[in-house]
């Protein structure tokens, strides 16, 4: 209380309590592709664009990769896009390259990229990331491992690794040092990216050591068939803004789909496979299961699963996929065993599966993984206002009642079956304290979906006697 002097009334406003806390946008879907004939003024090149509704797209074009896909969004339910569009190159590997982006000279994002600064530029962080049409290429004659003939020594820092030749392009590795006994000598060559297209084996040297030392020799690089490189540059991205990526399958055969069980083992990504048909075309299915999820997450709420709901805007799948309940060796229930999500016709066409490529049990339901981002950072965006205070017990209380009162919340809309918050005396040492750091708990178990639902059939003849039951005797 201040010392100073007043003779009169005062109003002082307290500034202490709990804060509410509101869950994040969850649906909003990130979208990159190409529209050579689009206004370049209205969907400039390599730019977040935010889509709310159809008529926001008009000028798209009718070229290229993001007038299909949108039309596939919305024809299952309004939704909010971050649009990014990319040049459309000379080859499909161009255009990949365009998609993947990066950086120009001035430190702007390109690409893919271009989805980290959606959020300053668009306003919208987007959780659900597709790039159709250039998802499901598994590059051909990528960089697989270098092994080492010499590790050298006399090497102060971990020398530049350059590749070239080979005819291919994009492949990047770097080398390890080692230490103990292998101090300054190169102990390993990690592919950073294994590039595509070399038909031979490219020329691979590793620099030199500094004057006196022995440089480390490859060995010939290994080629074979790659992961896909928009994906793998997505997981970075999908990291960071919390989001998932929808990724088209192969569109070939089933065994090719499963491929990509082994490519990948992120609970962020989902996989989709066959395509669909739309005016008579072939086309990823990638859109339709981003729009459906938005339309499940605005009906229903983020925590359900999108499987087991009807598709709109499409006529059927590039191939047939039969299914029937309880047939263990149908080919959607052999795709769902592997992880791949897929469509069955059965009142209607719709998605089936609820599986991420996880490796993780824990988070192999896409609607747990989603669960457990939307609760993770809206609580983390719930306390901006609990930054820089002073650490006191009300303080303490303040927040975990905070976290609490979300988690209730939560609660009583089903989206999880309970949770809890606490603060933990050993982890808020006094030294932590005094250092400004503070530590909550918090936990919470999200509902899962009934992917499996088995019923136990007896036959029996106890009910024989009922038969009897309204006979009279004599």
């Amino acid at each position: 209380m201040t010392t100073t002097f007043l003779h009169g009334v005062e109003v002082l406003q307290i500034d202490t309590g709990a804060r509410p806390i509101q869950t994040v946008r969850s649906s909003v879907i990130g979208l990159i592709g190409t529209a050579p004939d689009a206004d370049p003024v209205k969907f400039p090149l390599n730019t977040p664009i935010l889509i709310a509704s159809r008529s926001d797209w008009a000028g798209i074009g009718s070229t290229g990769t993001l007038g299909t896909a949108l039309d596939l969004i919305y024809d299952q339910a309004g939704a909010v896009v971050i649009l990014v569009r990319v040049e459309e190159g000379v080859s499909e590997a161009e255009t990949i390259a365009n998609v993947i982006g990066g950086t120009d000279e001035f430190g702007n994002y390109l690409g893919v990229q271009c989805f980290l600064a959606a959020e300053n530029i668009a306003g919208f962080a987007p959780r659900i990331l597709i790039a159709p049409g250039y998802t499901h290429q598994r590059s051909s004659n990528g960089i697989l491992s270098i092994p080492l003939t010499e590790q050298g020594d006399g090497y102060l820092t971990a020398p530049a690794v350059t590749i070239s030749g080979g005819s291919g392009t994009g492949a990047i590795a770097r080398a390890v040092l080692g230490t103990g006994g292998d101090a300054g000598k190169v102990v390993e060559i990690i592919i950073d990216n294994p590039g595509s297209g070399y038909i031979t084996s490219p020329t691979v040297t590793i620099g030199a050591p500094p004057e006196g030392g022995t440089q480390a020799v490859a060995g010939t690089a290994n080629r074979g068939a790659v992961r896909s490189r928009v994906v793998s540059e997505l997981l970075g991205i999908a990291n960071r803004l919390r989001a998932v990526i929808i990724v088209d399958g192969p569109n070939t055969t089933d065994s090719a789909a499963i491929q990509l069980n082994d490519d990948f083992g992120s609970d962020r990504v989902y996989v989709i496979d066959p395509w669909v048909l739309r005016n008579g075309d072939q086309t990823p299915a990638s859109p339709c299961v981003a729009g459906l999820i938005n339309k499940i997450d605005n009906e229903r709420g983020f925590w359900w699963s999108p499987s087991n709901n009807e598709i709109a805007g499409i006529e059927g799948t590039a191939r047939q996929i039969d299914f029937a309940l309880g047939d263990y060796t149908s080919r959607a229930n052999l795709l769902n065993e592997q992880k791949i999500a897929t469509i069955i016709r059965e009142g209607g066409f719709r998605l089936w599966g609820n599986r991420t490529l996880s490796i993780d049990p824990k988070y192999a339901f896409l609607s747990v993984r989603r669960t457990a981002d939307m609760i993770n950072e809206s609580i983390l965006r719930g306390h901006l206002w609990a930054v820089d205070r002073c650490i006191t017990a009300t303080y303490l209380e303040e927040v975990s009642e905070s976290v609490r009162e979300y988690l209730r919340s939560l609660k009583a809309r089903g989206a999880i079956l309970g949770g809890d918050v606490w603060v933990d005396p050993e982890l808020n040492t006094p030294t932590s304290i005094s250092s400004g750091n503070v530590v909550f708990d918090f936990e919470f178990t999200p509902p899962y979906p009934a992917e499996r639902v088995t019923f136990r059939s007896h036959l029996v003849n106890t009910y024989v006697i009922d038969l009897f039951a309204g006979v009279n005797s004599r």
